[in-house]
């Protein structure tokens, strides 16, 4: 017989958790019944166990199939049959053991919404969000299309920037690779040959330095390479918790040349979503907590969270926006101007369409700029280490 997780509160109120086995969920939520203990949620443990292994499905996958669940929901299929066939026609085993365990706990009177909410850290914040909007102003049908459209689109923006940044990246790992190998095995061959210009005190400046690097660089490289390695996983892990990926989305819109590529393009999500919500009849407020989390961004996500609360008071939306700092002027001055005209959804959804644009043409601009810069920069190292070594060739053949 299969077993049960469940959660529960006993007759003085107290929350308990454990297993329990039964032929079925029902049957087990009956047994714990006649214990006097009042189920909370009843799962079942292997079905627990598979679905919380799963850390990623492929944008694609989910796209296809939000896209297949509006389809069926306005050709009239119901919910539950409808997340059976999607369970159904998928070939990805971690999104089929998903569909599973959404398609349970519909069936066990939750809504869409709380049964994704499982799930949040692999179909995201922002489609759970959605979704539950969806549900609450009864437009689930395109909630769900909307969500797969862009979840298509980011999905296609991710691709082509890395696209974008692929060559430059390219380039400074072959740059560094080559410098480092030349200093660590090429230039202590030449040790031995200015030996006696360095006696003499004749050895050039710039070849000291190279051959006192090259050195430093062979006595203590493994540890240099062992502390930048440790050095990795702790900024990894701290960027994980609440504080590091904080800093990091602060440092991601200040950078130089991309920081407003990435502005641009949080700034376009959360247009875009806050637009399509409005569209739908979704109120103000709830329009903008759910398309906070649609930035990627907890700076700007919190900026909005701000804004939301000033509109509770009676306040305009570009006032507080503008506050914040984090905004492009010329946003906000959209956003005021749409406020008096009382057309804020299809200005917000107009601004997303210009902001992507303007952010695609300076991406373009930024890699054009950087490749040539990369070039530079590792030609002119590579010069460095070709002049460090003919100088004191020259001045010997001169001597001589």
């Amino acid at each position: 017989m299969p077993e049960f997780t469940y959660t529960a509160r006993d007759q003085a109120g107290l929350q308990v958790t454990g297993t329990i086995t039964a032929s079925n969920r029902s049957e087990a939520a009956a047994s714990l019944a006649g214990r006097m203990i009042f189920p909370l949620a009843v799962e079942d443990a292997g079905q627990v166990v598979e679905s919380s292994r799963v850390r990623r499905v492929p944008a694609a996958m989910l796209s296809i199939a939000y896209g297949q669940m509006a389809d069926l929901l306005r050709s009239g299929v119901p919910l539950l049959r409808a997340i059976e066939v999607v369970e159904r026609q998928t070939s990805h085993p971690g999104l089929k053991s998903i569909m599973a365990e959404i398609h349970r706990r519909v069936e066990d009177g939750a809504t869409l919404a709380d049964a994704m909410s499982r799930f949040q850290n692999v179909l995201g914040e922002m489609s759970v969000s959605m979704v539950r909007a969806g549900g609450e102003g009864g437009f689930l049908e395109e909630a769900l299309a909307r969500v797969a459209q862009f979840t298509e689109t980011q999905d296609d923006l991710k691709k082509r920037t890395m696209g974008a940044i692929a060559y430059p990246c390219f380039l400074a790992v072959v740059g560094t690779v080559i410098v480092i190998v030349l200093i660590v095995f090429f230039v202590p061959k030449f040790g031995e040959l200015f030996e006696r210009l360095r006696e003499k005190g004749e050895l050039p400046l710039v070849t000291e330095w190279l051959l006192a690097v090259s050195a430093w660089m062979r006595r203590w490289g493994l540890l240099l390479l062992a502390a930048l390695g440790g050095f990795g996983w702790w900024a990894n892990k701290w960027l994980q918790t609440d504080e590091g990926i904080w800093w990091a989305d602060r440092l991601r819109i200040k950078l130089p040349l991309v920081g407003p590529v990435f502005l641009g393009l949080a700034v376009a999500r959360f247009c875009r979503v806050f637009g399509t919500l409005l569209h739908n009849g979704v109120p103000i407020v709830r329009s903008m907590q759910i398309s906070q989390d649609a930035t990627g961004n907890r700076v700007l996500g919190a900026a909005i969270g701000e804004a939301a609360e000033n509109i509770s008071a009676g306040q305009s939306l570009a006032g507080p926006l503008g506050a914040s700092k984090q905004f492009p002027p010329v946003v906000v001055e959209m956003i005021a101007v749409a406020e008096q005209a009382n057309n804020l959804e299809s200005v917000l959804l107009s601004v997303a369409d210009s902001l992507e644009r303007r952010t695609w043409r300076r991406l373009d601009l930024t890699v054009r700029l950087i490749e040539p810069i990369m070039l530079l920069i590792l030609a002119g190292v590579i010069l460095v280490l070709v002049v460090a070594l003919l100088l004191p060739v020259l001045k010997m053949s001169t001597t001589v």
